[in-house]
């Protein structure tokens, strides 16, 4: 099963010069919750911008920097993609595991046709972005399930988890 985790603002931002555009303590803990013990499918900047190879999950990552896969050799809790087709038919192959697809924002939109389940977190505000989530069609979807919280003395922001279901055509 294949799920994109992610979380947006108001306008669909997703990032800014290669991190979060706000921090949310409650969303972290969540997507530790929804990843910890499934492989994570990711481009290279969103594995760059972890602040390090995240405990109790696999990391597949997609990029055309082959120096970068150096750096890791011999790690394997990352593996490495040099092409779409590449990690396509690797997903296709291991369909009977959950896989969380975490960005960036080409990575989202090249599976959007493979993509099961959707796990967003939609954070009450707008900030400074530049890196925006695709529009998806969630007219192929159904909230399944939905969260809403109110900010508090650690969440500075009010924020919704959203799960959604690809409905069987």
């Amino acid at each position: 099963m294949l799920t994109y985790i992610w979380a947006e603002d108001l306008d669909r931002g997703i990032g800014y010069q290669g991190h979060l555009p706000w921090h949310l303590p409650a969303d972290l803990h969540h997507f530790k919750e929804l990843t910890m013990g499934r492989a994570m499918v990711m481009g290279k900047n969103t594995f760059l911008s972890l602040p390090k190879v995240l405990p109790g999950r696999k990391h597949l990552v997609l990029t055309h920097d082959r120096n970068l896969a150096k750096k890791y050799e011999g790690d394997e809790q990352v593996e490495f993609f040099y092409d779409l087709t590449s990690l396509k038919k690797f997903l296709k192959t291991n369909h009977d595991q959950e896989f969380a697809v975490i960005g960036g924002a080409s990575i989202f939109k090249a599976l959007e046709n493979e993509v099961d389940r959707l796990e967003m977190t939609k954070i009450k505000g707008v900030f400074a972005a530049d890196t925006f989530m695709p529009k998806l069609d969630f007219g192929k979807f159904e909230i399944i399930h939905q969260e809403q919280h109110a900010h508090d003395d650690r969440n500075d922001y009010d924020y919704t988890f959203f799960t959604y279901q690809r409905k069987n055509v």
